[in-house]
């Protein structure tokens, strides 16, 4: 390794400590930084100046913060320049999402659709479609979309990005990575996995615990002191085809009584006489007028759901379980039964089962996600960015 490589490799890591000390602290002057990262003010100083021209901090209003001499100038994220592309394909929407440095939202595009009845080329052309207006509109506020990622109902290879089993659209091994050409680095990954990552990022939950992805299919994704558990092939969290009835309704996995033949969106509609795709809300305004259609299948959906959770939490132990999706509105009347269900599977070996709390990202989740995993990967390797 030369000296030149060495010293590139170094600056690269300084680079990172410092945006990672002002992203993780808020906001923090020269000195502070000089502090909490061990590099010398020289040093520090170069390396904001650099940040500073790429559009990844700004400098703030002078502060004293207890420092002797002269006040100091505070560091923080900046958030009018850099931007990342947050993407999901679900089985009847489309989602964008462009999201800044600071993690605020600043453009939202969902489009209803039916993708089951579709080909892949031409879901993915509609989401093209729906990006590029999205990066255009950004474009013209003056933020630089650095990167994007995008959340897809299966199991994904995260080195070429084919989905090798979306059942719930009729995907096989669809080469989405290749087909969707946005003119920026693009990733994909399995939508619940994401949507952990965004309850992680963008929501209340602990550092450690199992997000439930509640859509026409049912997933799952595993954050362990803060970092996602993906499995040793990423396809770890399918839970919506864990078994809760071994004699139950055919799946389209191919197997039976799998736990989203009870809990997810389409059985939960289709069992109180077919709501419309979409028409949970309708839902809630019969579970409030008591039909017992509706009650039923919130019963159900609950007891499917702690069975299946049951087993999970013998597995993994998690320390909080957050449901998301449509479990959301429907938590007041399914949360109570999957707490007793795990109460009464798990209560022999446990004192306490894990708590059970509902995200407040709504069906947004998994595109927060993936618009947080580049802000991650841009705090992490901010040198990518800078010219040489």
């Amino acid at each position: 390794m030369t000296q030149a490589v060495r010293h590139d490799a170094m600056r690269a890591r300084n680079l990172a400590l410092v945006l990672g000390s002002v992203s993780a602290r808020g906001s923090l002057t020269r000195a502070a930084l000089a502090e909490v990262t061990g590099l010398t003010k020289t040093t520090v100083s170069k390396l904001v100046a650099d940040l500073i021209e790429t559009g990844l901090v700004v400098e703030t209003g002078a502060v004293r913060g207890g420092e002797r001499g002269r006040p100091g100038v505070e560091v923080r994220i900046r958030g009018d320049r850099v931007a990342a592309l947050g993407l999901e394909i679900n089985v009847d929407y489309l989602a964008v999402r462009v999201v800044d440095l600071s993690r605020s939202v600043r453009l939202r595009r969902t489009q209803a659709v039916d993708n089951r009845s579709a080909q892949p080329v031409d879901v993915i052309a509609r989401l093209r479609d729906l990006a590029l207006s999205a990066v255009d509109e950004a474009v013209g506020n003056g933020l630089r979309i650095v990167g994007g990622a995008l959340a897809v109902p299966g199991p994904v290879d995260l080195g070429s990005g084919v989905v090798h089993n979306a059942p719930n659209l009729g995907w096989r091994d669809v080469p989405v990575l290749s087909l969707l050409d946005l003119g920026i680095p693009l990733h994909v990954e399995n939508e619940a996995n994401l949507a952990a990552l965004g309850e992680l990022w963008f929501g209340s939950g602990p550092t450690d615990f199992l997000y439930v992805s509640g859509e026409i299919g049912i997933g799952a994704g595993l954050v362990v002191a803060g970092s996602l558990f993906r499995g040793a092939r990423g396809f770890a969290g399918e839970l919506g085809h864990v078994v809760v009835s071994p004699d139950g309704p055919p799946c389209r996995c191919g197997g039976r009584g799998c736990l989203e033949q009870y809990a997810g969106q389409d059985a939960l509609l289709g069992a109180t006489g077919g709501i419309p795709a979409g028409g949970v809300m309708t839902m809630v305004g019969r579970l409030k007028a008591q039909d017992p259609a509706a009650t039923a299948a919130c019963h159900q959906a609950g007891w499917a759901l702690g069975v299946a959770l049951s087993s999970t939490v013998n597995l993994v132990d998690p320390d909080t379980i957050v449901l998301g999706g449509v479990f959301v509105p429907l938590f007041p009347w399914i949360g109570d039964i999957v707490t007793q269900t795990l109460q009464s599977r798990l209560g022999q070996m446990r004192v306490s089962v894990p708590p059970i709390v509902v995200s407040h990202l709504g069906f947004e989740a998994a595109a927060l996600g993936a618009a947080g995993q580049v802000i991650e990967r841009v705090i992490a390797d901010p040198a990518a960015l800078l010219q040489p």
